[in-house]
């Protein structure tokens, strides 16, 4: 069973982490606000969430003005995308031994 679960990310096992990348992987990125309201999560879920897969650099985050209203977009980097998908690729071969 240890060879099943090996390549299963610890960084992807809260349902939010899980989302945030979900949604990266889909698109070339995702702003706060589409973030939150896309998972139905708090600010500051949301915000504790992206800086852990940032702390991973599974996620860049980008903070920027436009006009007068602050902006934070989040882009998935080549490392994440690489580490989700061997996460999702993990998680398919468990389902499939059961």
């Amino acid at each position: 069973m240890k060879n099943l679960i090996q390549n299963i990310n610890k960084a992807f096992d809260h349902r939010i982490r899980l989302g945030i990348m979900s949604v990266l992987m889909v698109n070339e990125s995702a702003d706060f606000n589409m973030l939150k309201e896309l998972l139905g999560v708090t600010d500051g879920n949301l915000a504790s969430h992206t800086k852990a897969l940032e702390n991973e650099n599974y996620i860049m985050i980008e903070k920027q003005f436009i006009g007068k209203k602050p902006n934070t977009r989040y882009i998935a980097t080549v490392a994440g995308k690489k580490a989700f998908q061997e996460h999702i690729e993990a998680l398919e071969k468990l389902i499939q031994k059961n």
